[in-house]
């Protein structure tokens, strides 16, 4: 009776993938000063075409949620690229054979790959400020699992909780 309590307990505790995120900025910045943003009209994202709206939707309703506002003559400019990658397989049987007698002693070992290495798709969120000329001021890195099967429903989901854990930062307290 424990047991497929357990089976889903161990599912679920494995199949939440973190989210890891890096940050970067410009130390000298006066982030208060930005209130409006816009895309790069060339924005290449690197996902398809569905994916990208999805993330720009998300980005939208939190940033907006925070109080900034789209713009066509925007504070900054918001530019985002993506890759994706798969993980090096590092789950492994052992089949062993060796032996010993009277001194001598001897074995081979096999590592056989169990499954299938996990997909990892990095997204960069680059915040530039063209305006002033002062560039490139704020930067996150994301990284985390990707299931290119899932429902557009599950995506959606993975996409607002990555830009949340991305904004999470922004603007930078120091």
């Amino acid at each position: 009776m424990k047991t497929p309590y357990l089976i889903v307990l161990f599912a679920l505790c494995f199949s939440c993938a973190p989210i890891r995120v890096n940050y970067d900025f410009e130390r000298t910045t006066d982030f208060s000063k930005y209130k409006t943003y816009n895309y790069y009209s060339d924005l290449q994202t690197g996902l398809s075409e569905f994916d990208t709206k999805r993330l720009l939707d998300a980005l939208d309703l939190e940033l907006k949620a925070r109080g900034y506002a789209l713009s066509d003559h925007p504070d900054f400019f918001i530019d985002i690229n993506s890759s994706s990658y798969q993980e090096v397989q590092r789950n492994t049987v052992g089949v062993g054979l060796g032996g010993s007698g009277r001194n001598v002693g001897g074995g081979i070992s096999i590592g056989l790959p169990v499954g299938q290495g996990n997909m990892n798709q990095q997204i960069t969120f680059d915040f530039v400020d063209e305006k002033n000329n002062k560039g490139l001021f704020w930067q996150a890195v994301s990284e985390s699992s990707y299931h290119p099967n899932t429902t557009p429903e599950s995506r959606e989901a993975h996409f607002a909780a990555l830009v949340k854990k991305v904004l999470d930062k922004y603007p930078p307290k120091f």
